[in-house]
């Protein structure tokens, strides 16, 4: 009896496993970041952190209490009082962070792809973007970013303000783009070359093997360092009010100077960074689970 020939669908399917040798198995597991590995947002988003966060707020408005006058509201009364606010400008930090997330990632990806061009002036020309903008500080690329894009855009006669937090999105996002292009680039070069070498011998393009060999595969290995940049970028946001972007930081700022309190100071911003870390930390959560599940074996 003549045995049957396996359709492409499932030579794909059997690539995609891992499945051509045990060798290829072992060597198709995903990347795990590790102990030692781990991203910075994993690191920091602890609960010994969430913990000693926590402690120092309630030590702060204890103190500010203390030296609090008779006649004066207490700290407490202040900080229910200005929650509505300090939520609107945080949600204003959440927005900056999806939109510059969003558009690095759609350039980081084919920045990632440019890595690995077959082309070397491309793969030269890409390599010095990413250099760059993993290397240069997220202050200064926001100054840049600032002072390069126009104030106002002039459309049919018709005067249109280019509103600063745009200009944050785009200059937070160009170092979000060049480590998306370095995460993408080493999930690819992760998958083993056996896989490469099936998909050539059943006639498949390069661009074929991306799409549905490589890439679906490269998904769970990208994911957990993507979150743990998603979180970084959500802290870092706050540089967006030293270039006049009005969130938390800078609400915060004008809240201080209008109740004219120093005991004020440390339990309000203690305040602000707990509401990084509650956001920040079922991310981080997440992402220590998905580097266990994705981990090497």
């Amino acid at each position: 009896m003549r045995a049957t020939r396996p359709s492409p669908a499932a030579l794909i399917c059997q690539m995609r496993r891992g499945g051509l040798s045990q060798r290829e198995r072992r060597q198709n597991q995903p990347l795990s970041l590790g102990k030692r590995g781990r991203g910075e947002g994993a690191a920091l988003f602890s609960t010994r952190t969430g913990v000693a966060l926590a402690i120092v707020f309630v030590a702060s408005i204890a103190v500010a209490q203390i030296r609090t006058q008779p006649a004066s509201a207490s700290v407490l009364e202040l900080l229910v009082k200005w929650t509505p606010l300090l939520a609107t400008g945080f949600l204003f930090n959440l927005l900056i962070s999806f939109f510059a997330m969003l558009i690095g990632t759609a350039a980081g990806v084919v920045l990632g792809f440019a890595r690995i061009s077959l082309h070397a002036p491309v793969r030269g020309t890409s390599w010095m973007v990413v250099q760059f903008f993993r290397n240069a500080p997220w202050l200064v690329l926001l100054f840049f970013v600032m002072f390069l894009l126009p104030f106002e855009i002039h459309v049919g006669g018709n005067t249109v303000p280019f509103p600063d937090w745009i200009k944050a999105t785009f200059g937070l996002a160009l170092p979000i783009m060049a480590n998306v292009a370095e995460i993408v680039r080493g999930a690819v070069q992760s998958i083993p070359t056996a896989q490469w070498e099936a998909a050539r011998s059943l006639a498949f393009s390069r661009r074929q093997t991306l799409w549905k060999i490589i890439l679906p595969q490269c998904i769970k290995r990208m994911l957990p360092p993507w979150m743990n940049w998603y979180a970084i970028l959500t802290m870092a946001t706050t540089l967006a009010s030293i270039v006049g972007v009005s969130e938390v930081m800078a609400i915060t700022g004008r809240i201080t100077n209008a109740e004219g309190r120093t005991d004020l100071l440390i339990p309000i911003y203690s305040y602000v960074l707990l509401f990084f870390f509650a956001y920040c930390y079922p991310i981080s959560a997440w992402t220590r689970r998905l580097e266990a599940r994705y981990a090497e074996r």
